[in-house]
């Protein structure tokens, strides 16, 4: 009997959690890692900004700022009808790109660790390239509405769409930022991928672009070197390789429940950006096991409904639009936590919505946001989605 009940109210929740609004779901997805994120960036930055700021709580200060901006930005998109994207599609991709033009301007970049990525405004920075995601996913799903509603082949809709993809990943690439290359690769080939087309042109293009990626690692003495030391980096323990070593020890110290919020060690000097690229690895020593599987569930519970979205959008714009979405915040949070764990390249990709930064947060809180419109006009049972154009016509 009582196992027949349990059965039972599992099966309630499961109804449940199906009636409930997509839009409501991510809403309180996107707020529990924000929260999250804010409690660990201000653990993890104590020491950082003392030593930057001289006080411990600045860097906290400054992302709760952020938090404020980007939650006012959520709000707006969320509530603007996602359509209205479509007519702001091609000048926002242009002006996404003269932001990744100014930031190789020597007086106007703002140079950090090596890399111009930045844009100084007194003392605010913008990431050109962060705008540059949300514009990117815009861009190529209006481009292959409009493609298909012309009636054009797979040719006119996989030339200009690589050839946008492949120009913004370029200017990215001479920051020099290839992680963020790569997030904009795998933005345009899922929507690509979504569209309908044949699979065989996307197989040979993916190839062509690893095969590069893999060509200017290799030439790069800088990205060679961090290439070998993520092959082995207990060989490079006290070179390139130390960061990955000591984001391994603060993961294993750790163990299944941490060692309390606030109680890490090595963000006290050991482990290099503890509060950006690295805060999973200080969220598995403060709150083990149990903290990091809670992030890549909420990461993945998000993704996961961001799918439901596409699969439910009113029309085939908002369909490929949240395909966009979802894979940005999906890749970054594979590329991520692959560097912590070791797993893949260090790349300096942010854990969205966790980690410290400005411009990630704001433009990622824009792109959920848009979701949530999408969401908030999801088709309902058996509903038919308007037509706005066939599919691509093979060629």
């Amino acid at each position: 009997m009582t196992a027949t009940k349990s059965v039972a109210r599992q099966a309630r929740a499961v109804v449940l959690l199906r009636e409930l609004p997509t839009s409501m779901i991510i809403v309180t997805l996107v707020a529990a890692l924000c929260v999250l994120g804010t409690v660990m960036v201000g653990s993890a930055s104590e020491v950082v900004s003392i030593e930057t700021y001289g006080s411990a709580w600045s860097i906290l200060v400054r992302q709760c700022m952020w938090l404020a901006l980007g939650s006012v930005v959520m709000v707006v998109t969320s509530r603007m009808d996602y359509r209205r994207w479509r007519r702001l599609a091609r000048l926002f991709v242009v002006v996404a790109f003269g932001g990744l033009v100014l930031v190789l301007v020597p007086h106007l970049a703002v140079r950090a660790t090596g890399a111009s990525r930045w844009i100084g405004f007194g003392s605010f920075d913008v990431q050109p390239s962060e705008v540059m995601k949300l514009a990117l996913a815009v861009f190529c799903a209006d481009l292959v509405v409009r493609r298909e509603s012309a009636g054009g082949g797979q040719r006119t809709v996989i030339g200009p769409l690589l050839l946008v993809t492949v120009a913004a990943g370029g200017l990215v690439l001479l920051q020099p930022d290839m992680g963020t290359a790569v997030v904009l690769g795998c933005i345009g080939l899922s929507v690509l991928y979504a569209s309908g087309v044949s699979f065989r042109p996307i197989l040979k293009v993916g190839a062509a672009v690893a095969a590069l990626a893999v060509v200017v690692s290799l030439l790069d003495p800088y990205r060679r070197e961090r290439l070998l030391s993520f092959l082995d980096p207990g060989a490079h323990a006290s070179g390139s390789g130390y960061q990955v070593v000591q984001s391994l020890i603060g993961l294993g110290s750790g163990h299944v429940f941490g060692v309390g919020l606030g109680n890490g060690t090595e963000k006290w000097g050991f482990l290099p950006n503890p509060h950006s690229d690295f805060i999973f690895s200080v969220i598995g020593q403060e709150l083990g096991l149990v903290g990091t599987i809670s992030v890549l569930v909420l990461l993945g519970a998000l993704c996961w409904f961001g799918l439901r979205v596409a699969s439910r959008a009113p029309d085939r714009f908002g369909g490929l639009l949240a395909v966009g979405l979802v894979a940005w915040i999906g890749v970054e949070t594979v590329i991520n936590v692959g560097a912590v764990i070791g797993l893949l390249p260090v790349t300096g990709i942010p854990l969205p919505f966790i980690s410290y930064g400005g411009s990630s947060l704001v433009i990622t809180m824009a792109g959920a946001g848009i979701l949530v419109s999408i969401a908030r006009r999801e088709r309902t049972g058996v509903e038919r989605r308007p037509a706005d154009g066939d599919r691509i016509r093979a060629e």
